[in-house]
């Protein structure tokens, strides 16, 4: 009943109470009266629902953030208790354990192990390559999604496919950075901290070729750990769902909520027959972890703690205002303004060429959720308020260093260093970030630049070489190179290298790197030779050629390379040159801040009453929180904490972004909900909110329960909450969780993944619904060929046996360039 009636109801009788002056209990004046508001209170109890105890003895919460190292877990035992905690804070210490031990990096995304045979599950939008390396113009796995019936038809995500498993952290500090503030020489003090992170990587990985050993610096270089990872190189492609699902709500939802969008696919990692990391091949065998996770069918309610386990990219907590300014006032700026001009450059070239789409894909992706990002970062800072709050923070800490004599003794002066040292460095930020962009401006230049500074490195000894350039990293360079010549194009990476020269162009005179008049000549030519210098760039390159580069990557020489011809080898020697000037002025910028970083982190410790999470750096970390809702605004409705799949219903629109597939509004509308409905709303749970701490690199982290088992997984983060890379804020900092009732839902109901379901532990409880029936094919093929980041919706995930009759099936329905909805001929996925 609304509050309204429920008032309506029960105020005569206060209201006659008050006016009779009685302060005993007061009836009402008829029976009937009396009868209605018994009726109206028992109905208004039989709706609302009984208050969980262990939710209501809990303390109030507040998330103070921070993505801890794992070594930290046990500064928070007690507020991980308090919420619920049903095992030793201790587990949370160990990478090698469970649940932490089951937990992988992608290379830029999470994971974690759920299976004993090596099943992964992550976000959808983590598969992306994935999916578009296996696609062509015919059978476009990004829009139709993929399930493997077996496991000999999972295929491989690419020669750059990597899980990374942290196996242990050793504390290295003191090895790498003592005696280095006595060596004055800021390049040879650079050396030295390099030399000897190389050597502990170099002793590490020794007699253990299974290992990938790095060094990572935490808290600006007050420390370093040596990790030591297992870097598997076999990952296939198992089950993605569609892109009606997988990014239902494309961009008009992206970072928004309520998000109904089924945000998760599965890999399998494998391993040579030995057991042994090992390059894609036929016969090689699925890894078997030591550890995976348990999966919760029951998932999480309001008020439950979770964790979310995962590697983290950047944030810039621990940071001055002044590096705060910098990013609002120029990085951000800079770089929306770039990212709008190249997503148009994309949209135009791909114009009618469903294959050059497909290469583009990826890249139109991840560069609509960075441009949505950076201008939420813009909102933050700004109108949010958040630059202002860090400015606060910062006078706050200068007033109490100033406070005594031994605080201005230890931490006074920090601010100066560190604002000289940046304003050194910036003064060629323009001149310095045109020649970033020129140098990925085009993946034959790229290549090129690559071939010199192989050249350059391979006479070396392999321990004094640049690091990147070390012989264990030779075949990762290779597969990077065979990765982007599957998506290379020749018009598309003209006309975006053709962008990032007219940007440099309209650059002043001091502003602009020198690899422009290399292309171009003398200025004010430049503009009307930009054609014909292209044209003279790409006729007939060998650098186009990729198994060209991979034979030079091995074989070319210094004298060889100098002596060619061709246009990119020779302006790759031009681009190398000026990198090689611009990494030197940064080795002394970084050599300085290894001095000055500890100690303007050294006074944020010893002013920060509560333990200090170090800055996201794509190592391991745990974050904790709460399932909850948030306010956007204070004059703004709270949001609940769930989505549900009744709205997601209500959403569909019958074209992209929110084009829901027909055999998913089937299995709604036969009611096909199994064991899988939120025991509060009786729907099913689509997506949660939480408070947890994520960032770029969160996305496809496992979010645990109260036991370590598995409820969801990281896939976003709130509009409102996007410059808490800067600054947690706590009533405002909400990560996006698909729920896994949704993943197992779907799974189960609609795409009949039923081996999946048992693999996991999880057996399926949905029999067969019947298939929706044909729509006609559509007679306006425009909405469907609209830009879109999900794309029109599709059949149910494709298997390998089936994919040429799913084509066919949509082919007879609908002209192919429209890719329209295909019902499968099996209602719960994949024809057969």
């Amino acid at each position: 009943m609304p509050s309204s009636r429920r008032v309506s109801v029960i105020f005569p009788l206060v209201a006659s109470c008050a006016v009779a002056g009685l302060t005993t209990a007061c009836r009402p004046a008829d029976d009937s009266a009396q009868d209605r508001r018994i009726a109206a209170e028992k109905a208004r109890k039989k709706r609302t629902p009984k208050p969980d105890p262990t939710v209501v003895a809990r303390p109030r919460f507040e998330n103070p953030g921070g993505m801890w190292m794992p070594e930290q877990m046990t500064e928070h035992a007690a507020a991980l208790q308090n919420l619920g905690l049903a095992y030793d804070a201790k587990r949370l210490t160990d990478p090698g354990a469970t649940p932490l031990g089951a937990v992988v990096s992608l290379g830029g995304c999470s994971a974690s192990f759920v299976s004993e045979r090596g099943l992964l599950i992550t976000n959808h939008h983590c598969v992306t390559r994935a999916l578009q390396y296996n696609s062509t113009a015919e059978n476009n796995l990004l829009q139709t999604g993929y399930l493997a019936a077996t496991e000999a038809e999972e295929k491989s995500v690419g020669p750059t496919g990597r899980v990374f498993i942290t196996t242990k952290s050793t504390d290295v500090t003191a090895e790498v950075v003592d005696g280095l503030a006595e060596i004055e020489d800021l390049q040879a003090r650079y050396a030295k901290l390099d030399e000897r992170q190389a050597a502990l990587v170099r002793r590490c990985e020794e007699g253990q070729p299974q290992l990938r050993c790095k060094v990572a610096s935490y808290f600006k270089g007050a420390q370093y750990s040596l990790l030591e990872q297992i870097a598997l190189r076999d990952i296939r492609l198992v089950y993605a769902p569609e892109a009606g699902i997988g990014v239902y709500g494309g961009d008009v939802d992206n970072w928004r909520w309520p998000r109904h969008t089924g945000d998760y696919a599965f890999l399998r990692a494998y391993v040579g027959a030995d057991g042994e990391p090992a390059d894609f091949a036929p016969d090689n065998v699925p890894y078997r972890p030591p550890h995976h996770l348990q999966i919760n069918p029951k998932g999480a309610a309001k008020g439950d703690l979770v964790m979310a386990a995962g590697y983290p990219g950047r944030t810039s907590r621990l940071t001055t205002v002044d590096e705060v300014t910098h990013a609002a006032k120029w990085y951000y700026p800079r770089t929306i303004k770039r990212y709008e001009q190249m997503l148009a450059v994309i949209e135009d070239a791909v114009k009618a060429d469903p294959s050059l789409a497909i290469k583009a894909e990826a890249k139109k992706r991840r560069l609509n959720n960075a441009l949505i990002k950076y201008k939420g970062m813009v909102d933050g800072l700004g109108r949010g308020g958040v630059e202002d709050q860090c400015k606060d923070n910062e006078r706050e800490l200068r007033a109490w260093i100033s406070r005594g004599p031994q605080t201005r003794k230890a931490h006074g002066g920090v601010w100066t260093s560190v604002t000289k040292l940046n304003a050194a460095i910036r003064k060629e930020r323009e001149r310095d970030a045109m020649l970033n962009e020129l140098a990925k401006g085009s993946t034959l230049l790229g290549w090129a630049v690559l071939l010199h500074d192989m050249a350059s490195e391979r006479p070396k000894p392999d321990a004094v070489r640049k690091r990147k350039y070390q012989q264990r990293n030779w075949g990762r360079l290779k597969h990077r190179v065979q990765a982007q010549a599957k998506h290379y194009d020749r018009k598309l990476d003209r006309a975006l290298f053709r962008l990032a020269l007219e940007r440099a162009l309209d650059l002043p005179d001091a502003d602009r790197p020198p690899l422009v008049t290399a292309v171009f000549g003398p200025l004010p030519a430049a503009k009307a030779n930009l054609t014909p210098a292209l044209d003279a760039l790409y006729a007939d390159s060998p650098v186009e050629d990729p198994q060209w580069v991979l034979e030079k990557f091995d074989h070319a020489t210094a004298d060889e390379l100098r002596r060619s011809t061709d246009g990119f080898i020779r302006l790759g020697a031009t681009a190398k040159a000026a990198l090689d000037e611009q990494e030197l002025r940064r080795r002394g910028h970084a050599a300085e801040m290894a001095v000055h970083g500890p100690r303007y982190v050294a006074a944020l410790r010893a002013h920060h009453e509560a333990p200090l999470a170090p800055d996201a750096n794509g190592t391991l970390r745990v974050t904790f929180g709460q399932v909850t809702g948030y306010r956007p605004r204070v004059d703004k409705p709270k949001h609940k904490p769930f989505s549900v799949l009744s709205e997601m219903v209500a959403k569909h629109k019958d074209e992209a972004p929110f084009d829901a597939p027909d055999h998913v509004l089937a299995a709604v509308e036969a009611e096909q909900f199994g064991p899988y409905l939120h025991p509060k709303r009786g729907e099913v749970p689509v997506n949660f909110l939480a408070d947890l701490d994520t960032t770029g690199g969160s996305s496809g982290s496992p979010v645990l329960d109260r036991n370590g088992e598995l409820v969801g997984l990281v896939f976003d983060g709130n509009y409102e909450s996007m410059a808490s890379d800067w600054l947690f804020l706590p009533d405002l900092t909400r990560s996006i969780v698909v729920d896994i009732r949704y993943v197992l839902w779907l799974a189960d109901a609609v795409h009949g993944a039923n081996h999946l379901l048992t693999e996991i532990g999880v057996p399926p409880t949905i029999d067969d619904i019947p298939p929706p029936p044909p729509k006609p094919p559509a007679e306006d093929t425009a909405q469907a060929d609209a830009p879109t980041e999900s794309g029109p919706s599709a059949p149910a995930p494709a298997t390998a046996q089936t994919q040429a009759q799913t084509q066919a099936q949509t082919q007879a329905q609908t002209p192919p360039t429209t890719q329209a909805k295909a019902p499968p001929a099996d209602p719960k996925g994949p024809p057969t």
